[in-house]
């Protein structure tokens, strides 16, 4: 092992009169471009982030003793190109990555592909090529725009959901809802998109009744199609809500509540007895005592059995009650009172008076009886359980899942139809069941349905003649259990392991777009409960924290008359007014979703040709937090990149001054105009962490922490005498930690802002525990404040700040909320507040940065509230 030994000359009398640093040679990391008498600019940090690449992307510190950190953005659709919304969730969560890497963490960062669907057929379609083709093509494509942006994701566990390797698992895990009657296949009036030509789920009609995504007005149609019974799991999903570990879920809870409904009733499953078999019949009802003494069913005439029992003629209809074992007639009515959702009524004269109108409107005769309404309401639920029938509590509204897609380029429903033995699943051993390959769709293959040697096979059962299922599933199947697939993507026995999810799940931290906030939130979260359900996972919600980012905004231009869309270049503006260039036709402007087709889009690629990766991530990430829309404009770039060329200038002066011996040797300070001066940096480097810590940590608002960061960057430059800048040890350990803060967002320019520590002679505060100079900046650790630093405590009553007390760095983790409410009731601006009581309190504790106590006080209001309680 080769040492290497500095002497450090005579003017770091403040900390050692003479030491010695010994450096590994070994571990000594790449110097830096020593570009240090340049002005910053492109092409230099272009150049800064070739020489760095390698070590960013290659960011794969782990230590198998230390906790895990699971940080999931949603992965995306393979579609060729990122655009800006891409680039903004993954420069989120890459921050957050690195930033928990630095607080000594193992992160998983995994990336993958939601593959399948519709856009990659429509696609290869246009071209006439495979879809496979397309896709693979897409997602070699897209990966290296992500490694040009030097994401760090661990790309050992990519996966895609095209890979059989995958959607065997998917088939999988069908298979299991199938065998718990949770998946089955029933006739029903579907929405149907001409233009995609197959099914959409009701969550995929819009509010005018169009589809979500050719656009075209949805028809109604009876088919035959696979359901997934949610609806089983709505009372655990609703109250899951409401679980203390659910963190930032903010608004999204009222949207998933609001999906759900309230569960306030239940649901049996009947049979429908017809002069062509049975169909599954749902009926619900808020008054589950009927499912014992229900006399009679009714149905909407826009109900799918009623139409075609029209076609029919079908006289008298009756319905087997599997909860009595007997039969029931059925009616044809509009006069009921459907509850909303719903289409059939289960009606008790008995015990309702509107089933009392409705047998005399019916003409049905009415026999008088008690019922015991509530114990025969309990025991009508436990038999429907007991014969896995139902009983389970839902709302009237919340339907089950449809998943049949009537296309090609999707995960097969792994079931084989036989004359004899009905639906008959795919023995596991014979999983993945694959898509039959095609050269291309030139022949008009858009479902399979056409593939005629891919559908004829046997039955595994009485070994006849029988066909596949040739509906393929929903994409939504696909990415309602990839969360967990990341943490065992090699997996070839099982979906994944138990044990792989231990201290990884729930998600730590899962970032997507507010646009999946219901839909695929709510299929992923049914997912979740049902695997756990299994013992297959360790908790049933999925995810614990969520970051909902806002779309990134582009201004856009069009005409008022028309309505047209108008390109940027073809706009002048005449004091606050906007014109069309050649026309002179005033213009509306306004901020949108970023579109080709309303020319207001930003393309990734320009900006990483402009400014650099770093640069454009910093951008990206700066003067907004993730969930607030992100208005793209020129205008709000300088204050970024004269940030940076701040930065660039201060390791500039740092080791030019420190190189320059006459101003290491100048004693223009006494030991007390220096100590002072050092004081005044050391408060504000701890005033700095704390409160970006704070950020990065708990709020992930980054735009608020990168503000710190810029206010300590103002603190380095304000016009500092170059004896500090030279000699100072609080200086260098400012310094020092910015530029580990700031790494997580850029992360190769600070890297090279660490290399020039190595360009400057000498280490002052080289014992420091903080630091490991031998190691590169993304090798470091989050700064924290320091020990006798005072922290904020702060007291809210009924919402308003009324007290802030400092207490110690070292302190503050071990105060309890008892200890926080004694001692903020013994400030008088506290305690004046609180004249009647304290009706509730509330106690913020984050370690490292700061505590925040909320005291609810009792109010005239609320005095009986306080008595019943």
């Amino acid at each position: 092992m080769s040492i290497v030994f500095i002497k450090i000359p005579h003017f770091y009398k403040k900390c050692h009169r003479t030491f010695y640093s010994s450096i590994n040679c070994k571990q000594l990391r790449k110097n830096s471009l020593a570009l240090w008498q340049e002005e910053l600019n492109t092409e230099i940090k272009v150049n800064i982030e070739n020489h760095w690449r390698k070590e960013v992307i290659n960011d794969i510190r782990s230590n198998q003793k230390l906790k895990s950190f699971y940080v999931l953005p949603m992965f995306p659709y393979p579609s060729g190109n990122l655009h800006m919304g891409h680039v903004r969730v993954y420069s989120i969560s890459d921050t957050i990555s690195r930033f928990q890497k630095l607080c000594g963490y193992n992160v998983v960062h995994p990336m993958g592909w939601d593959a399948f669907g519709l856009p990659a057929e429509n696609a290869a379609i246009e071209r006439n090529i495979p879809p496979t083709k397309w896709t693979l093509s897409n997602i070699a494509s897209m990966k290296q725009q992500l490694l040009q942006l030097a994401f760090d994701f661990n790309w050992d566990r990519e996966i895609s959901t095209c890979d059989p390797a995958y959607y065997k698992w998917t088939q999988y895990i069908f298979l299991k809802l199938f065998e718990k009657g949770l998946a089955y296949q029933n006739k029903a009036l579907v929405n149907w998109d001409p233009v995609d030509k197959t099914v959409l789920a009701d969550e995929q009609v819009d509010d005018v009744g169009c589809s979500w995504r050719s656009g075209a007005k949805v028809e109604k149609k009876v088919l035959t199609q696979w359901f997934v019974k949610t609806t089983m799991f709505a009372q655990k999903l609703y109250d899951g809500l409401n679980n203390q570990n659910l963190e930032n879920w903010k608004d999204i809870i009222n949207l998933q509540k609001h999906w759900i409904g309230e569960c306030n009733g239940v649901v049996v499953n009947f049979k429908l007895k017809t002069n062509t078999g049975d169909k599954l019949l749902d009926v619900w009802t808020s008054e589950p005592h009927k499912f014992i003494h229900g006399s009679f069913l009714t149905i909407s005439s826009t109900n799918v059995a009623a139409q075609e029992l029209a076609s029919e003629s079908v006289k008298t209809l009756t319905a087997y009650n599997p909860v009595t074992g007997a039969e029931i007639p059925v009616y044809v009515s509009d006069d009921a009172s459907y509850a909303e959702g719903r289409d059939v009524h289960i009606a008790c004269p008995q015990t309702c008076e509107h089933d009392k109108h409705l047998a005399d409107i019916l003409n049905i005769s009415v026999e008088d009886y008690h019922v015991d309404v509530e114990g025969d309401g309990k025991k009508a639920i436990q038999m429907a359980k007991s014969k896995n029938v139902g009983g389970y509590v839902v709302s009237s509204k919340l339907k089950d899942w449809l998943i049949s897609r009537q296309r090609y380029w999707g995960t097969p429903i792994p079931i084989i139809h036989c004359p004899s033995c009905g639906a008959v699943p795919v023995p596991y051993e014979d999983l993945p069941v694959k898509l039959p390959e095609i050269k291309s769709l030139e022949l008009g293959i858009q479902t399979l349905a056409t593939a005629d040697d891919w559908i004829n096979c046997e039955c595994p059962k009485c070994h006849q003649n029988a066909k596949r299922e040739t509906d393929t599933m929903d994409t939504f199947v696909d990415s309602s259990w990839y969360y967990y697939r990341f943490l065992d993507p090699q997996n070839n026995m099982l979906p994944f392991d138990k044990s792989k999810l231990e201290g990884n799940t729930p998600v730590h931290m899962y970032i997507g777009g507010k646009e999946h906030a219901v839909l695929h939130l709510y299929y992923a979260r049914f997912m979740s409960y049902f695997l756990h359900s299994l013992g297959w996972t360790p908790n049933a919600e999925p995810f614990k924290k969520l970051i909902v980012q806002g779309m990134v905004m582009g201004q856009s231009y069009k005409l008022k008359s028309s309505g047209k869309y108008i390109p940027p270049e073809n706009v002048y503006q005449v004091g606050n007014d906007y014109k069309e260039k050649g026309s002179d036709e005033p213009l509306l402007v306004q901020w949108e979703k970023m579109s080709k087709s309303k020319y207001n889009g930003e393309n990734p690629s320009k900006l990483l040709e402009t400014y650099g990766c770093d640069t454009t991530r910093l951008l990206i990430l700066a003067d907004v937090p993730p969930a607030t829309s992100r208005r793209w404009s020129d205008a709000t770039f300088p204050g970024v990149l004269n940030w940076q060329k701040r930065l660039w200038m201060t390791m500039q002066e740092f080791i030019t001054h420190r190189k320059n011996d006459t101003i290491c040797k100048s004693n223009n300070f006494t030991d007390e105009n220096f100590t002072a001066l050092e004081q005044k940096i050391a408060d504000s480097r701890n005033y700095f962490i704390a409160n970006t810590t704070y950020h990065f940590k708990y709020t992930q608002k980054l735009s608020v922490g990168i503000s710190r960061l810029q206010g300590l960057t103002s603190v380095l430059r304000n016009k500092l005498p170059p004896e500090i800048i030279a000699r100072s040890e609080q200086f260098e350990l400012t310094l020092a930690s910015l530029i580990i803060m700031l790494s997580p967002i850029t992360p190769h320019f600070c890297s090279e802002l660490w290399a020039g520590f190595r360009e400057a002679p000498g280490r002052i505060c080289n014992n420091s525990s903080m630091i490991k100079w031998d190691n590169n900046v993304l090798e470091q650790s989050w700064p924290v404040v320091d020990d006798d630093y005072e922290l904020s405590f702060l007291c809210k009553v009924d919402g308003a700040d009324r007290c802030e007390l400092k207490v110690k760095a070292a302190d503050l983790p071990n105060m309890s909320q008892e200890m926080a409410l004694e001692m903020m009731l013994k400030e008088a601006q506290v305690s004046k507040r609180i004249t009647r009581g304290i009706l509730k309190s509330k106690y913020e504790l984050y370690p490292e940065c700061r505590a925040i106590l909320h005291i609810t006080s009792i109010k005239k209001d609320n005095v009986i509230k306080v008595a019943a309680n």
